[in-house]
């Protein structure tokens, strides 16, 4: 998927700034073969906006989107790790947008729950046996 990112992108790149001068002609003089240069110019600004979106925006928005869902259902008794690498199981979910936590028997955190991390949490409870491929 990486490789055809670079790919499309250096294509994209390429095109636009081979668009920039018409084909056997300088910038500065006047004739009639200059016309399509910057319709081009435009498609291929529009194609590389285009790329950035799809391949960036948008999963960033959709990863925001699947840690505020995570977030809002944390509850009572959830195994969590923080971006820290704290472990715990969470004791009580405080309305102030706060967690306390029991890290061991009777110890206590209290951390903010934008400090959880959905990735390593996931990690540390999907089943024992899943982990082959």
């Amino acid at each position: 998927m990486k490789s055809v990112l670079t790919y499309l992108t250096g294509s994209i790149v390429l095109l636009y700034f081979t668009g920039c001068v018409p084909p056997g002609g300088e910038q500065g003089k006047s004739g009639s073969g200059g016309g399509m240069g910057g319709s081009f110019q435009l498609i291929f600004l529009g194609l590389m906006i285009l790329v950035f979106w799809m391949f960036f925006i948008r999963p960033q928005a959709k990863r925001a989107k699947n840690q505020k869902k995570f977030i809002e259902d944390l509850q009572k008794g959830d195994k969590i790790v923080t971006v820290a690498g704290i472990h715990g199981t969470i004791n009580k979910v405080n309305e102030d947008g706060t967690l306390n936590i029991e890290v061991s028997p009777g110890s206590y955190l209290k951390i903010e729950k934008s400090a959880i991390s959905m990735d390593w949490t996931a990690a540390v409870n999907k089943p024992a046996g899943s982990d082959k491929k």
